[in-house]
């Protein structure tokens, strides 16, 4: 079997590729006949920036949720371009858990958010929770439609939920710091978003509400 040093360049050329010719079938196709996932992991923690942006791309791509902790390591990688990949999909592996017909619900739920349809998306979410309460996206999908009905403590319930059984969920961080800042609770805000910027230091516009925060909290002392 070739080494990893030996087959790291094989996915960077494989990688360049993908960026000029943006076929993203071919990619996995590729690297699928090359790499196991665990091989990509390994690159993705030791191999140059290049590397490491290819591995965590294809792990975006062909990964489930046992991925989860390699790609959210990777949110914090130094490489700037490896992190971009990472936020990008990280989001997709958490929704590669459980049985098929638990995905294909989870995402069912995840529609019905996105059109507004927020009152299915807790049914339908609570009864995925309660048939597999392991299921962190099931919890934050629920948690944003409660957010967006105004039931901010029940929100702020299931993120904290989905942090407990993800601890890189930082979506869920982020979304508590906004139901504390309708909430008038500034303190547990800018706590949950520090959180969500330790998560994923790339989310700028947290990061602004942070220093806002700051300020805040500041003049009132």
């Amino acid at each position: 079997m070739e080494s990893q040093s030996s087959r790291a360049p094989i996915l960077v050329k494989y990688y360049h590729e993908y960026l000029d010719q943006q076929d993203s079938a071919t990619f996995i196709h590729r690297v699928a006949r090359r790499y196991t996932c665990a091989t990509l992991e390994r690159i993705s923690a030791m191999g140059d920036r290049i590397a490491r942006r290819g591995a965590i791309l294809a792990i975006g791509f062909m990964g489930d949720y046992s991925s989860n902790a390699i790609m959210g390591r990777a949110l914090i990688d130094r490489d700037r371009g490896v992190r971009t990949i990472a936020e990008n999909g990280i989001r997709d592996i958490w929704c590669r858990v459980g049985s098929r017909e638990q995905r294909l619900t989870l995402r069912t739920i995840i529609r019905l958010n996105q059109t507004k349809n927020y009152e299915r998306a807790i049914d339908l979410s609570t009864e995925l929770i309660h048939e597999s309460p392991w299921i962190a996206e099931a919890w934050c999908q629920r948690g944003t439609a409660y957010y967006h009905l105004g039931q901010y403590d029940a929100a702020i319930r299931d993120s904290h939920q989905a942090l407990e059984i993800n601890p890189y969920h930082f979506t869920s961080a982020a979304g508590m710091g906004q139901c504390y800042m309708l909430l008038d609770n500034p303190v547990s805000a800018l706590e949950a978003f520090r959180r969500a910027l330790r998560l994923n230091p790339s989310m700028e516009e947290v990061r602004a509400q942070v220093i806002q925060l700051q300020k805040t909290i500041k003049g009132e002392g």
